[in-house]
């Protein structure tokens, strides 16, 4: 009887292996060289209701039209929502592996290769996504005015043809033409954003082209200071609202999804967004631009809005996008009006959050001042009613006492992640490092980060992207930022604060909590190292911070800057080769400074 018995669990135990299928997709007629559009949708919807498959793709490149794909409403947080085809669409699935075996995945058109809904247990590896065309244009600088009104522009007839229509140059796309319209001075030596970026002005809607030869282009606009130099690359992306269509990976309302050794050279989006996921692991996965093009994605390389569980981003490499490495936040929405009976209107306020999930049943908000960002009342979700893309009900448990005067807003207190970002590297890139606005447990650590503007984004706004909230528990530690903050505006290796406009005020509580910043190495040509408001439990400690000559040095603001700030400690930082001293700024509206020995800075 023992004997049955353990026979018995040992088969048990190795079920789930004997019932898992493994799918050579050549057996299903996908091959590399050919379309595989059809064939591969098909292969999906056969599977979709069968958990345990893996998906082996013999090495290749396979090509993806958008003509027979699959095509779906889709409503992507940060994006433009719209008709959305789709290469591999893989909804309510349960342990699925796509083990692209080294594959390279071609894309031709709209199309958005991944898609991953309401599924569970889902690993994505050992691919790369491309498209044959890219989203975004490279023009290089031939002749540039010094007074900022022309340049003449050559454009790669293969990789980004133009053409003149009504005096405005047009990007000639798959099946679709793109006005110019934003752009970003990039420099081809750097393979980055040219220093002093915002000098050349970046939205040249208003403009008037004529040919100047073949493949040439005389621009006339008002390109701010000057022209772009000769030699450098304007870099050209497209006008709103359909300039992000297309995310490379989509993951919303799923759980426990692995992304694993996959590199993403182009996207008309971001690289990675998920939302309302619940525990993915991000690991040696690459974003970068091929050597024929110097940019990679259209927005950011990965981006986590309103998840929970634990993110895992490791071993990974960022560059060249048009946007951050990494953001990850919640949502703050607008309250427009109580319809008693714990009733609110509420209403997503940018136009690329349209459609997001805020909260269901059961989670957990809070009721907050959309003047101060301080929140009064804690409550639960009884039910919600979508009325539009935009406009939504919300009935809560119960009501506070009072509300106070002035705007409101809710934030969903339930869906922010803990988040680990680990032995990963973002550089080259328009904007920041990293964007962290979770109330989770955060560490970020042994990265190297050297972005144009800040290198890490503590913030939360209720005014524009509408991206909550404050961190409660954060170490950044170990890390090397290099030159962060080239653009030519104030910049900081860490910049942590709420975003206030004109008409909103800092609260008698502070907004963030609990943030460490320690035995990190930064190599600088202006001297910043963290600038803080509203922060209550902030260290700063045993830093070390390096003069660098890669770019001309930069003076005028101090190394540390803080305000509203309490339980503060500032102790063991190292300021090398500036023949000055940094400057810690007194800390204006703050409790509980304490500031010990730190070398090579003033004001200890």
């Amino acid at each position: 009887m023992r004997k049955l018995l353990v026979i018995t669990a040992i088969a048990a135990a190795w079920m789930p292996l004997a019932c898992a299928r493994v799918i050579n997709v050549a057996d299903e007629g996908i091959v590399p060289g050919a379309d595989v559009t059809l064939r591969l949708n098909l292969l999906m919807a056969s599977i979709k209701d069968e958990a345990d498959v893996t998906l082996i793709f013999p090495k290749g490149t396979y090509e993806f039209y958008p003509e027979d794909a699959q095509e779906i409403y889709r409503r992507v947080a940060n994006h433009d929502n719209s008709l959305k085809r789709m290469g591999f669409p893989l909804f309510g699935c349960k342990n699925i592996t796509i083990d692209g075996g080294g594959s390279t995945f071609m894309f031709h058109g709209r199309i958005v290769p991944f898609v991953v809904d309401g599924a569970d247990g889902v690993t994505l590896k050992n691919f790369s996504i491309d498209w044959a065309r890219a989203f975004h244009d490279e023009l290089r600088v031939i002749e540039s005015d010094e007074n900022g009104k022309f340049a003449i522009l050559e454009a790669d007839p293969t990789r980004y043809p133009q053409t003149i229509e009504r005096g405005r140059l047009r990007s000639i796309k798959y099946d679709w033409k793109d006005d110019m319209s934003a752009c970003l001075v990039w420099d081809p030596k750097t393979r980055s954003p040219i220093i002093n970026t915002q000098d050349y002005a970046t939205g040249l809607s208003k403009h008037t082209a004529t040919r100047a030869g073949d493949n040439r282009y005389r621009l006339e606009a008002n390109f701010g200071k000057a022209a772009p130099p000769v030699g450098s690359v304007l870099i050209s992306y497209g006008a709103r609202p359909t300039s992000r269509l297309c995310p490379a990976i989509h993951l919303a309302n799923s759980k426990d999804i692995t992304v694993m050794n996959v590199t993403i050279y182009a996207a008309g989006g971001m690289g990675l967004i998920a939302e309302r996921v619940e525990n993915i692991h991000v690991d040696a996965m690459t974003v970068t631009s091929t050597q024929e093009r110097l940019i990679s994605t259209r927005a950011d390389a990965t981006h986590f809005l309103g998840c929970k569980g634990q993110i895992r981003v490791e071993n990974c490499l960022f560059e060249h996008m048009l946007d951050d490495g990494i953001n990850v936040h919640g949502a703050y929405v607008k309250i427009v009006e109580y319809l008693g009976n714990n009733t609110f209107l509420c209403e997503i306020s940018h136009f690329q959050q349209w459609g997001i999930t805020f909260a269901e049943a059961g989670d957990r908000v809070a009721l907050l001042s959309s003047v101060n960002l301080q929140p009064f009342h804690q409550t639960t979700v009884i039910e919600t009613r979508t009325l539009n893309e935009k406009r939504f009900l919300v009935t809560l448990a119960d009501m506070p006492q009072d509300m106070p005067e002035g705007a409101l807003a809710m934030e969903n207190l339930s869906w922010y992640p803990d988040l680990v970002f680990r032995n990963n590297i973002i550089r080259e890139n328009r904007a920041r490092g990293l964007l962290v606005s979770t109330k989770g447990k955060v560490l970020i650590e042994n990265n190297i980060i050297a972005s144009q503007m800040h290198g890490i984004l503590i913030e939360g706004d209720n005014n524009v992207w509408y991206e909550s909230g404050g961190v409660e528990d954060v170490t950044i530690r170990n890390n090397t930022f290099v030159n962060v903050g080239f653009d030519g505006a104030e910049r900081y290796p860490l910049y942590a604060s709420p975003k206030l406009t004109g008409k909103q005020r800092q609260g008698d509580e502070r907004y963030h909590r609990n943030i460490t910043f320690a035995n990190n190495t930064i190599r600088s040509f202006s001297g910043s190292l963290v600038f803080a408001r509203s922060v209550s439990g902030l260290t700063i400690e045993d830093n070390s911070i390096e003069f660098s000559a890669d770019y001309p040095e930069v003076t005028g603001f101090p190394a540390i800057d803080l305000s509203y700030c309490d339980t503060v400690s500032i102790s063991g930082n190292k300021a090398n080769g500036f023949g000055r001293s940094l400057i810690i700024r007194p800390c204006t509206h703050c409790t509980n400074v304490k500031i010990g020995d730190n070398n090579g800075f003033e004001g200890n």
